[in-house]
């Protein structure tokens, strides 16, 4: 194959532009986002109960849909929380690859069947499923320039023109609002009903009765009568739309009785649909819509389309009214693309630089300066046919596919210039002897590769997305790149290069002249270029100098080395045992966290707060984050949170300046972080709690861990938060585990109204009279709707205010009875404070509580889940747990790094097995590995890293490289003895011929890992966790693997395996041409065989 492009290098260079032609095009398809979809699909159910508490709406609702859904295909795991503000919300997550769409269809169908069991009113709210994202893409912000629009203008106005809008782009899977549209409010005075003798019940019966919308027909419909000649509609007095109409509304008109209307009885106002919620921004009033992304959407791509959709409604919205996005995730999603981008240059850049270096010769650096583009344009072309992404995933294995590209052409060129340095062949025979020589490692060298990254790619669940994305763009790369070194690189080396002095010394390895000093300086820039030239010419001498003297002092230690084996196996042995112990010790996590730009404080008073003392309590929170400089935007939602809702809830977005201008210290999110739980942690009128978002949003809401404690065996609530204060409680006394918090909130205060049925009865009264009467008093009634603007709004219907604030409102409310006569509360019923939960939580079906918490400073997340495991077996029988979302990935992939690891090692072994027709080989070659892990995790443990993701990706890349080292000795090796080298001195010169490409490819390598190691910014975190332990396990398998690498094929040719390996080029049969002339000119005396 190689001589057909080096006979044609035309051929060579039109296959080539196709490639980079094809992967150009490719460039611009490929989406471009953070990370691929890997997060498990899921959708979320909610269900909306109004009055209703959350043991009520758990009992009634929750646990029927719960019990309709189980066992649908591909179920993974199910959490719900019912809440006493009467809504549910029940998540179901599956299996990765499942089609979210089909699932969708089949937990609606099954909900069909299940809900003529639900309550009425919940069905005349509606259940919704929707597949959307936990967390939040971006907040949108309406406010008002001038302050006269409240909360309810602007979120009518969001409601009315907005909402439906976001809805509709792209990617978008659902829009959350902070604030609320337009209603009719009736608020009922019951002193005054009971004045008329009416009941709540009436009320609601008589708005429902006018408030209505018929169809009355048509005159002259078919058949017609005989002479009719007209055909017209009727229309009768519709919905209304004023409060005014309301108000006329007619409730009692008796034959010689005043008539009763709705105004005499209650106050008619267009107030909000619901009080629940409400939003600041900077601590002004705004309506926040919050955009949750649709599952497997782009957030890129999302985010743009809601800008250019909020762009085209601007010019409708009322002039004082103005949109803004101060929550946004991704920035930091671009940030860290360009941050990954930038990396990859400034990795080329060095990689060069390197090359140049040790090839000392332009001409020699352009070959792989050319190729290396050509080879990512193909990656490009393969992502794109595989329907991947360019995302930091695919960069990263771009990145470290920069250094294993080059290798290729170095391997390529370096031969060739040794050839024609040491033999005086021109370029052409140059490199076809040199083709000849190295084709059969290329290969090897690529399968071994490819071998070791394509198990990846089979990696089921999230985790096993996340691999998928390295191993195929590297796997793709690498073939490009050995597809270029036998087509393009030899076609540029025959053609290319310049033909060099055999006598000339090896430290005259440039191709321009060094200067004579004797010669006159040339003025201007000649005389400039010509001092450039002969410093480069000096260093490079010096340099080659040096470089000739350390291989003088390898081969000596070497063969020192060689010649008592047994005593570097020994310290081989060593360094495997010292690689074991310490792989052991080191921490494991998933995912590095990141400063992302923003942190979320979730903020709970006592239970039973209202909204005036959430507030109060809000205050030094609110100030402490708009007094740092660093923060651009603060977004306070009241009466929500990730972990319950209510008046004692609230929850902020903090939004900081752009990376490069927070640089100073304590400016970094994590910093940020701890000072302000430093500071939160001592308010004594609420707990206020600060959260760090993960990496890949949408795998939680928060970094750290979730863990599930759950009642499997029925040992009821009380044991269950008992269980959890004895978790808790251990937990607290842990050096690992920190910012431990129970998600669910606490008993709050209740009013239990206990009524006496025989006495209800008694006195004349019906039990769903008086529940009537209690929910339309004390909760709140939806009637029916009416029409505003072009928009159907609802109608609600509840007592006012003053009529429902204390215990004694109970017990002085009255209802008719069947003759009639007004009977109190209190001749019935009686009311007692008491407490309940306000939120209930099950997960997969059992009764639960949620913990989160996050490792100690300096402790690893795996290291937490370990500590928290203990803790929660010593708890009582009965109560079990589970990890979910994050904690769970986390489990998932821990168990998984043994197996990668070792499938990869097999894998890679199977190969060279069949490569080179033994068995002793591949064992010679993967012996050096552990030297590599031994790097990686040192350079890992200096910097305080653990063994999340990259860190594998990263020992799956050194398993490749270490082998590759090998086989550049190995196979030379081979072919030496092939030759007539007794077995050692075949190994001594294998060595020193291979020392310099060794040398030169694992510090290009190396070098293009500096700008990861040292990365800063956006997205630094996972950048420095895949560049230290790869540069750590190159380095250490570059210096460890010199030395042993020799020792260790030796031992095992004597020991393992005494038949004569074969070369992998020569497995069919021998090299043609000069391929069996010796191929060191610089062998010592005496090691020829005659």
């Amino acid at each position: 194959m190689a001589r057909f492009f080096i006979d044609r290098p035309i051929f060579a260079w039109v296959v080539s532009l196709a490639i980079l032609l094809a992967g150009l095009l490719a460039l611009r398809s490929l989406p471009v986002e953070q990370y691929p979809e890997v997060a498990p699909p899921s959708l979320t159910i909610n269900v909306v109960y109004p009055g209703a508490g959350a043991e009520t709406l758990e009992q009634n609702v929750t646990q029927v849909i719960e019990q309709q859904l189980n066992g649908v295909d591909g179920f993974l795991y199910m959490s719900s929380t019912s809440t006493s503000a009467g809504q549910a919300s029940i998540g179901l997550t599956f299996e990765a690859g499942t089609d979210i769409d089909i699932a969708q269809t089949e937990v609606q169908n099954r909900l069909s069947t299940v809900e003529a069991r639900l309550p009425e009113e919940v069905r005349r709210q509606g259940i919704t499923v929707r597949q959307a994202s936990e967390g939040f893409l971006m907040i949108v912000a309406l406010t008002s320039t001038s302050g006269d629009l409240g909360s309810t203008d602007l979120g009518n106005i969001a409601s009315n023109q907005v909402i439906d809008e976001l809805r509709r782009v792209n990617g978008v899977g659902d829009v959350m609002m902070f604030g609320s549209p337009y209603a009719m409010r009736i608020w009922l005075d019951p002193e005054a009903l009971a004045s008329y003798n009416l009941s709540p019940s009436a009320v609601l019966a008589a708005v429902r009765e006018e408030n209505a919308q018929t169809a009355g027909g048509a005159i002259g419909a078919q058949p017609l009568a005989e002479g009719q000649l007209i055909t017209a509609t009727i229309s009768t007095e519709g919905r209304f739309s004023t409060v005014e109409e309301f108000e006329n509304i007619i409730l009692r008109a008796n034959t010689g009785a005043a008539v009763v209307r709705l105004g005499e009885v209650a106050r008619v106002e267009l107030g909000a649909q619901n009080y629940a919620t409400s939003a600041s921004l900077n601590g002004q009033p705004m309506a926040g819509m919050a955009i949750q992304l649709a599952t497997g959407a782009n957030a890129l791509s999302t985010a743009d389309g809601v800008r250019e959709r909020l762009a085209e409604i601007e010019e409708g919205l009322p002039p004082d009214v103005t949109w803004r996005i101060p929550y946004d995730t991704t920035p930091f999603v671009e940030a860290s693309v360009e941050e990954v981008v930038k990396t990859l240059f400034e990795a080329m850049i060095l990689v060069f630089l390197v090359m140049y270096l040790f090839l000392q010769n332009w001409r020699a650096t352009l070959i792989p300066t050319l190729v290396v583009p050509i080879a990512l344009a193909g990656a490009c072309l393969g992502l794109w046919l595989f329907g991947f992404s360019i995302n930091v995933l695919s960069l990263f294995g771009m990145v470290l596919a920069i250094g294993i590209l080059v290798d290729d052409a170095i391997v390529v060129i370096e031969n060739v210039e040794r050839i024609m340095r040491e033999e005086g062949l021109p370029p052409l025979e140059a490199t076809r002897k040199a083709m000849g020589q190295i084709t059969s490692a290329i290969i090897g060298i690529t399968l071994v590769l490819i071998a070791v990254f394509v198990p990846m790619a089979f990696f089921p669940g999230s985790t096993g997305g996340i691999y998928r994305q390295f191993s195929v763009t590297l796997a793709i790369a690498i073939f490009f790149s050995a597809f270029l070194a036998l087509s393009l690189t030899p076609a540029l080396c025959a053609t290319f290069l310049k033909p060099m002095n055999h006598e000339a010394d090896d430290a005259d390895g440039t191709d321009e002249p060094a200067s004579d000093p004797a010669t006159p300086e040339q003025p201007g820039w000649r005389g400039k270029l010509a001092r450039v030239r002969g410093f480069t010419a000096r260093f490079f001498a010096r340099f080659n100098s040096w470089f000739a003297r350390m291989q003088e002092k390898y081969g000596r230690t070497n063969d020192r080395i060689l010649s008592r084996p047994w005593r570097a196996f020994a310290v081989f042995l060593t360094l495997v045992l010292l690689t074991v112990v310490l792989f052991a010790r080191l921490p494991s996590a998933l995912l590095p966290t990141e400063d992302q730009g923003f942190l979320i404080t979730a903020v709970q008073t006592p239970p039973g707060a209202t909204q005036a003392r959430t507030d109060e309590a809000l205050k030094p929170i609110t100030d402490y984050w708009m007094d740092r400089e660093e923060v651009d935007n603060l977004v306070l939602v009241r009466g929500f949170s990730f972990f319950g809702r209510g008046q004692n809830n609230a929850l902020m977005f903090s939004s900081f300046k752009p990376w490069e201008e927070r640089t100073g210290a304590g400016s970094s999110a994590g910093e940020m972080m701890e000072d302000a739980m430093g500071r939160f942690m001592q308010l004594d009128n609420a707990s206020a709690f600060v959260i760090q978002p993960p990496a890949i949003q949408s795998l939680g809401r928060a970094s750290g861990f979730t863990l599930k404690l759950q009642d499997r065996g029925g040992v009821g609530r009380e044991a269950l938060t008992a269980a959890r204060d004895q978790l808790l409680g251990a937990a607290s006394q842990s050096s690992i585990i920190a910012n431990l918090r129970p998600e669910d909130q606490g008993p709050s205060p209740e009013v239990e109204v206990v009524i006496d049925r025989v006495q209800a009865r008694a006195l004349g009264l019906s039990l769903s009279s008086v529940n009537a009467a209690l929910s339309i008093t004390f909760g709140s009634a939806y009637v029916n709707d009416f029409n505003r603007d072009g928009r159907v709004l609802q109608v609600q219907l509840q007592a006012d205010a003053p009529y429902r604030m204390t215990p004694e409102d109970i017990m002085s409310l009255r209802i008719p009875n069947e003759s009639g006569e007004l009977v109190p509360f209190s001749a019935f019923a009686n009311a007692q404070w008491s407490a309940a939960p306000a939120s209930l939580s099950r997960y997969n079906g059992y009764p639960a509580m949620t913990l989160s918490g996050t490792a100690a400073p300096g402790e690893s997340s795996g290291a937490a889940l370990a500590e928290m495991e203990q803790f929660a077996e010593q708890l009582p029988p009965g109560i079990g747990f589970e990890w979910t979302g994050l904690s769970y990935e986390e489990k998932q992939a821990g168990g998984q790094i043994g197996f990668l690891l070792g499938l990869s090692v097999i894998v890679v072994f199977l190969v060279l097995a069949a490569l080179y027709e033994s068995w002793a080989v591949p064992l010679a070659v993967l012996l050096i590995v552990p030297t590599g892990v031994l790097g990686a995790v040192v350079f890992s443990m200096l910097r305080g890293l653990s063994a999340d993701i990259y860190f594998i990706v990263g020992l799956v890349t050194i398993i490749g490289l270490a082998a590759k080292n090998a086989i550049l000795i190995v196979e030379f090796a081979i072919e030496e003895e092939e030759r007539g080298l007794r077995r050692i001195e075949a190994v001594k010169a294998a060595a020193r011929l291979r020392l310099r490409p060794i040398i030169m490819t694992s510090l290009a390598f190396t070098m293009g890992m500096v700008p990861l190691v040292l990365a800063s910014g956006a997205g630094a975190a996972s950048r420095i966790s895949v560049g230290t332990g790869v540069m750590g396990g190159m380095i250490a398998t570059t210096i460890f693997g010199i030395f042993l690498i020799p020792m260790l094929y030796l031992l095992v040719r004597r020991n393992v395996s005494r038949k004569q390996p074969v070369a992998a080029g020569h497995l069919d049969d021998t090299v043609s041409g000069d391929a069996g002339v010796q191929t060191s000119g610089s062998e010592p005396e005496g090691e020829a065989i005659p």
